[in-house]
């Protein structure tokens, strides 16, 4: 088959695609070279310095650190995460309505410089809260994240959840080798297999996240300076640039995973045109660039849907099917998710006129979308997509 994925180990290498964790970060570092420990100790202390007050003087203290020391991506990849929770928490305090909207020199810089090394925008992506976000706490396995904003936030479930959602579907990559017709069914109900337990696993955000808390404050962190009133032109970068810039907060929509079983599946989501397309497009930017280049070497091949109409084999169609109604259960109930952690919230808070928040901004993804349309109208292309109607 000509979409033949080469070697599994060969991808892993070139594209930074771990076969336990898939897009995530492999046991990310928990501490960085003991000259950035005044960036750790803010980073690990959030929750407190937030609630008393004391986050951003602590900040703005800060000696200008240079980024020489970290010096392998690990390192890196911790280094970004640490500056951008510091960056949420600046910006945002405690979520009163109270926004900065100048990053100090003393952490834009070095997040700045880091970031373009990085090939990543200066502001908490979902590369970092959930994929470089994560400790195994002990031999079973059972996890922990590294940081949080406030000790009542649930970031911790959500977070993981997230992450646990991202490792159950990326293990489908390894069965993403395709050549001859009998293998490449079994591929695709492997890949069907692993979505719906992608799904099983979303389930359990119910157990771990309070939609009001959610909402009302772990939101409020991961919340972008593009398309979000509170900052309509945009972050200042104190030192590295002039004027402010624009960046969305961290979204799903800055997973690798989906956008690959999109662009392996042939399901048309760039390519059906409007603001959901260029949402997705724009995306890319927000993920480590080794996986941007692995889903443009995806796109560079034929697609598994165009083979699989090439061969008009019943079996085969019906396996391709199964992967895209899977595709489609797990986007269905995202809008279940999103109805429940930001429509309802939203509307609960409209009606108290003390919000400080517009109204119109609790119903956007953090990643500043119209949310509801956005995933709809990813959903209805995944629909869409299906060979055999009904």
């Amino acid at each position: 088959m000509a979409h033949a994925m080469e070697n599994f180990c060969t991808i892993s290498e070139e594209y930074d695609i771990d076969g336990e964790v898939g897009f995530a970060l492999p046991n990310p570092l928990e501490n960085l070279p003991d000259v950035y420990n005044d960036w750790m100790f803010i980073a690990k202390h959030l929750p407190d310095l937030i609630e008393s007050g004391e986050l951003r003087e602590r900040v703005e203290k800060l000696d200008m650190l240079s980024i020489d020391h970290l010096r392998d991506h690990k390192s890196q990849r911790l280094a970004h995460l640490v500056l951008g929770c510091i960056t949420m928490a600046y910006v945002w305090d405690q979520g009163c309505g109270d926004v900065r909207k100048v990053l100090p020199k003393n952490i834009a810089v070095p997040y700045c410089q880091l970031s373009k090394k990085l090939q990543l925008p200066p502001i908490l992506v979902y590369a970092d809260c959930v994929l470089a976000n994560w400790k195994k706490k002990d031999p079973n396995k059972n996890m922990d994240v590294l940081f949080s904003f406030r000790h009542t936030d649930c970031s911790k479930g959500f977070f993981l959840v997230s992450l646990l959602v991202e490792i159950e579907a990326a293990s489908a990559i390894k069965a993403m080798r395709m050549q001859e017709l009998d293998a490449l069914r079994k591929a695709l109900l492997k890949i069907a297999s692993c979505l719906e337990k992608a799904l099983q696993v979303f389930h359990q955000i119910h157990e771990h996240v309070d939609p009001q808390v959610f909402f009302n404050v772990l939101r409020i962190y991961l919340s972008g300076w593009k398309g979000n009133p509170q900052l309509s032109e945009g972050l200042i970068y104190d030192g590295f640039w002039k004027d402010a810039k624009q960046f969305s907060g961290g979204s799903a929509g800055q997973s690798s995973i989906f956008q690959c079983f999109d662009v392996l599946l042939g399901i048309p989501q760039r390519a059906s045109g409007g603001s959901a397309a260029q949402f997705l497009q724009d995306m890319r930017m927000y993920m480590p660039p080794a996986h941007r280049n692995f889903l443009c070497s995806l796109e560079s091949k034929p697609s598994v849907r165009e083979f699989v109409l090439l061969k008009d084999d019943a079996d085969l169609r019906e396996a391709y099917d199964a992967c895209v109604k899977a595709l489609v259960n797990l986007r269905n109930y995202h809008l279940q998710i999103v109805t429940k952690y930001i429509l309802i919230p939203a509307s609960q808070k409209s009606k108290d006129k003390t919000s400080q928040e517009p109204s119109e901004q609790g119903n956007k993804g953090t990643g500043g979308t119209d949310l509801m349309n956005f995933l709809k109208t990813v959903r209805t292309t995944t629909q869409k997509s299906l060979l055999k109607e009904g």
